[in-house]
């Protein structure tokens, strides 16, 4: 396994499993491997015949309040987790090989209207930052299949949404969340929990999980579900941002006979979880 950290390193590899007709697949992520992350990268082997990661957090998709600095880092445990999934090349590199001229002056790319609504809501700029370094890693890895997570629900959306509008021949591979045996769904932030507060995050997909048989069994005001449901979790303690039922594809307000998902978003103390169901 290679690591490389600039682009015109990266590239040449690239043009050298090019010129042999090989397919690419490629899993980007900002690092602190956990068991989700690797199930994407033994998708993208079954996938392709090279398989390309990169770990780079981002600072474009923090907020100025958000966790930039204390972010968990474990780039050579990382490093040894891939190497033991066959990866072939790990592209890590340092913020001025991404953004050279500085942050500030930056180009943006953003999908409007799908990155504004619900964690776009409460992270302002959040998607803008994620859609602009997703859309610069494609151009430098440029991948056939590219790999996402759906516990990060309205993000895969959203680079659906980027990939078809802007026309790249990229295929976006939808992976299913993992989840600890209680339901908790892997994330990096899930460390930042203290004791009470882990015994407490599976609520939150319990929650979703109710809320979704009561969709099962008829039940169609979904803003009264959404409400009761923001209810439940904060009686248990959580500060809920949002609890929404929506068109599984456009993330849209409901229409009759469309596959429909709930989406969640709460505070436990000072770790933002999110969550979502298909029904």
């Amino acid at each position: 396994m290679e690591t490389v950290t600039t682009v015109d390193m990266l590239r040449a590899r690239i043009q050298f499993w090019r010129r042999g007709n090989q397919r690419i697949a490629f899993v980007p992520t900002m690092g602190n491997l956990h068991a989700g992350h690797l199930r994407l990268v033994t998708r993208a082997r079954e996938l392709a015949e090279r398989v390309v990661v990169s770990v780079f957090v981002n600072p474009l998709q923090f907020g100025p309040k958000e966790d930039l600095a204390s972010y968990p880092r474990t780039l050579e445990a990382d490093r040894k987790a891939l190497e033991n999934l066959g990866v072939d090349l790990v592209f890590v590199p340092e913020v001025e090989e991404m953004y050279p001229r500085g942050l500030a002056p930056a180009t943006r790319v953003q999908v409007p209207e799908l990155g504004e609504r619900l964690c776009g809501a409460f992270r302002p700029g959040h998607f803008t930052g994620v859609t602009t370094v997703v859309a610069k890693l494609f151009n430098m890895v440029q991948p056939d299949t590219a790999l996402f997570g759906r516990k990060d629900y309205q993000q895969l959306a959203i680079l659906r949404r980027m990939v078809a509008d802007l026309d790249w021949p990229i295929d976006i591979e939808a992976v299913d969340t993992v989840r600890e045996p209680d339901g908790l769904a892997m994330s990096s932030r899930n460390q930042y929990l203290d004791a009470e507060e882990r015994r407490l995050a599976p609520q939150l997909f319990q929650t979703l999980q109710q809320l979704a048989a009561r969709i099962r069994n008829g039940e169609r005001d979904f803003t009264t579900l959404g409400v009761s449901a923001m209810e439940g979790l904060r009686s248990a303690g959580f500060e809920p941002e949002y609890v929404e039922v929506v068109d599984a594809d456009s993330l849209e307000p409901p229409l009759e006979g469309r596959p429909l998902v709930v989406l969640a978003a709460a505070r436990l103390g000072r770790t933002r979880l999110i969550d979502n169901l298909l029904v």
